[in-house]
């Protein structure tokens, strides 16, 4: 019978452990599940229950000097070697345990499923090297905040590829690249008036790998005031890390603004937008913008910007194909920056299974005045509300690349820069590259439309023996706000690119 306690505490035991070394906490919200026999659908069932039930917040108290840590000196928090779970036995995976502190307090239950048995996973301080923090010679059981995910070769010392740390954010990268990214379970009112609400995992189950394994298999249960869900992660790394998602969601309330699939990242400013910033680097970002193959089979190609004010966008859409957000700059002196290397961030690719109906792809790009802000939020939201009371079931695949699978049979937008071209008037130049431009045609134009605004200046440049095309353009915005741009290269009577699209704001 698993007991979560009001401060995070789990305990449960399991055949062989003697019920006087189990500790106790008071009971949660959470109805109690056998899940001594543990299967998926106890967890579904676990969600159903909970999301019956008021909602209570968890507590995320630390005692000194745990909670007055600064990120530095969490960071400075380090397994010890040989603590990770499944360290010695030769498997694919192990999994180190990231310790409580800074703003990662809240504790997050943590089990291992081996042979259909679920047990807890305890609290240790000896398996953490707290550096040059101080801390008492007894300690409470603190628990954990999340985990770090190793993929291990007999040939090699284990490398991270994945690290779900921080309400239900998820990392993850490809072979050679660095953490960028971030993946969460679920949107809940982002970018709403209303403020946006953070659902959370309460409990992490972690199913033992075989020895031959190429995946690892996680379930998470998440709980938040509008919701509660049970979430299946299927992860396989490899030069392309791929994901699998199957969730089942409860709503406690009507949800009219979720998001399905959000991501996020950083983009502090880069061609399109470095007039506020007075940096040594030429750009700071590690998503080039929005890609997105939409149910009819458009490509949709949307540069993303550090904007001055909140801006959201909504791609409408039924059964998209794929979108996600995409680092289309792997050249180290676009950024030079040998701290970050921004160029080695991940593409994060979602390909939806099933039909997902009627809905947007919403992109919303918020103002940031430091690197270390995600700023940029894209998620698919449905058409229809999901009801209170409700259950639904979507899935999903991602995949945490250098560029998405499946390109189009098209040219791409490559580079996006803007500048003054006087008065309000903006100048932008949109290079294009693709193996059409080298074929062939008797016609080949840029096809483009500017709304509210006139185009004052319009030129196109061919170079054939590098497979690009430059578009120059003007815009003159008058006394408007915000002008959308849309651009598309039409070869033949045909589009031979992706569309560009563009929001132009002050």
């Amino acid at each position: 019978m698993l007991m979560i306690g009001a401060a995070g505490a789990f305990a449960v035991p399991f055949a062989g452990e003697s019920p006087a070394r189990a500790q106790f906490s008071p009971p949660p919200p959470i109805p109690p599940v056998d899940l001594q026999r543990f299967t998926v659908e106890s967890v579904v069932a676990m969600a159903r229950d909970l999301a019956r039930k008021p909602f209570v917040a968890p507590q995320a108290d630390l005692p000194a000097p745990f909670s007055g840590l600064s990120y530095e000196q969490y960071v400075g928090i380090r397994a010890r070697p040989g603590s990770a779970l499944w360290a010695f036995d030769g498997l694919p995976f192990q999994i180190e345990l990231l310790h409580r502190g800074a703003m990662f307090s809240q504790q997050v239950g943590m089990f291992v499923v081996e042979n259909g048995l679920a047990r807890p996973l305890g609290y240790d301080p000896a398996a953490f090297d707290f550096g040059k923090i101080a801390v008492p010679s007894r300690l409470p059981a603190l628990g954990f905040s999340g985990l770090r995910i190793l993929r291990t070769r007999p040939d090699a010392p284990p490398l991270e590829c994945a690290l779900i740390q921080g309400a239900t954010s998820i990392r993850a990268m490809a072979r050679g690249q660095n953490f960028g990214i971030i993946s969460r379970a679920l949107a809940i009112r982002t970018a709403d008036a209303r403020g946006e609400e953070i659902p959370f995992f309460r409990a992490i189950w972690i199913e033992r790998p075989g020895v031959a394994s190429t995946a690892l298999v996680l379930t998470a249960l998440l709980d938040s005031e509008s919701a509660t869900g049970s979430f299946r992660f299927t992860l396989r790394p490899g030069d392309v890390t791929v994901t699998d998602v199957e969730a089942r969601l409860f709503p406690r309330v009507a949800l009219d603004n979720v998001g399905l699939a959000p991501m996020q990242g950083t983009s502090l400013f880069g061609p399109l937008d470095r007039r506020r910033f007075d940096d040594i680097r030429p750009a700071v970002y590690e998503t080039s913008g929005l890609s997105m193959r939409t149910g009819a089979d458009e490509w949709l190609w949307r540069p993303v910007s550090n904007r001055e004010s909140l801006q959201i966008s909504a791609f409408v859409d039924r059964d998209p194909k794929g979108f996600g957000l995409v680092q289309r700059e792997r050249d180290f002196e676009r950024f030079f920056d040998d701290d970050q290397h921004w160029e080695l961030r991940p593409s994060l690719w979602i390909e939806p299974i099933g039909e997902w109906g009627e809905g947007t792809v919403q992109l919303a790009e918020i103002p940031a005045e430091a690197e270390a802000n995600d700023n940029i939020i894209a998620y698919w939201r449905p058409k229809a509300t999901l009801a209170a009371g409700g259950e639904y079931s979507f899935a999903y695949r991602q995949l945490w690349c250098w560029d998405p699978p499946d390109p189009p049979q098209l040219a791409i937008a490559t580079q996006s820069r803007s500048g003054r071209a006087g008065g309000r008037r903006r100048r932008f130049i949109v290079e294009f590259t693709g193996a059409v431009f080298a074929e062939p045609m008797s016609e080949l134009r840029a096809d483009l439309t500017v709304a509210p605004g006139q185009l004052t200046s319009l030129r196109s440049f061919l170079v054939r023996d590098r497979k690009r095309m430059r578009v120059v353009f003007d815009i003159d915005p008058g006394s408007e706000e915000s002008s959308e741009i849309r651009l598309v290269i039409m070869g033949d009577g045909k589009p031979v690119s992706e569309t560009w699209l563009y929001r132009w704001t002050p």
